[in-house]
């Protein structure tokens, strides 16, 4: 890569919909958090990446006693989570200090990005400014209106993955604008700007870990792997 590159690591939430008393991005997979596999991916890219993560304030000590135990020992830095993804997210961008560099923004919960994928998008980014990866859906799809469903061509639509990568210069000024409700990932934030968005063909492995059928889908993925 010719530009400096970051990736933010976003595991601010609490879960609320998987369950239990752990938030989802500390669950284990052959005794290793979610987080974990997902900040490693960026550790194995063959160019260096500054990594910066992303915690509930309450468990950011959790996370150093986890790296401690387990003789983890990356160079990042921890940021507090906010209280949306989008004030979490910029919370993160404060510690980006070349705005001339590319940041990756990923979620903690997707932990089966592979090295090929991450650094196609990385070239993308380099490229293009604004990347997002997104999958075409395979399953028929309606449309609920008040108290009928109606049937959609799904040809239209597809669904968003990350890592989303940008150039910091666009990232950090979309980040000016003031919150919005519809703001639910960084492209939402960024095409808010002003600015136009590349979509990338997507990685069908790369779930995102919500519920728990999805946990033993990815314990599948990496055993077999």
């Amino acid at each position: 890569m010719n530009k400096k590159c970051y990736a933010i690591i976003v595991a601010g939430g609490s879960g609320e919909r998987f369950g239990g008393d752990t938030p989802k991005q500390f669950c284990e997979i052959n005794g290793k958090p979610l987080l974990w596999y997902a900040a490693e991916s960026f550790l194995r890219l063959s160019f260096k990446v500054e990594i910066i993560i992303v915690l509930p304030a309450k468990y950011t000590q959790y996370w150093k006693e986890f790296c401690l135990s387990e003789n983890i020992d990356f160079s990042h830095r921890v940021v507090q989570g906010g209280i949306t993804r989008f004030h979490s997210v910029k919370n993160a961008l404060k510690y980006i200090d070349d705005q001339n560099s590319i940041v990756a923004v990923h979620d903690g919960v997707r932990p089966l990005i592979t090295n090929n994928f991450v650094e196609s998008l990385f070239k993308i980014a380099e490229e293009k400014g604004a990347v997002v990866p997104v999958i075409k859906p395979t399953d028929s799809m309606r449309r609920i209106e008040s108290s009928e469903s109606l049937n959609v061509d799904r040809s239209r639509f597809v669904f968003v993955q990350t890592p989303q990568i940008f150039w910091a210069d666009i990232l950090l000024k979309s980040y000016r604008q003031a919150y919005l409700p519809e703001f639910t990932d960084d492209a939402t934030v960024v095409q808010s700007g002003g600015n136009e968005i590349f979509l990338a063909e997507g990685l069908a492995r790369n779930i995102k870990i919500t519920r728990q059928e999805d946990l033993e889908i990815a314990k599948s993925l990496i055993s077999a792997s």
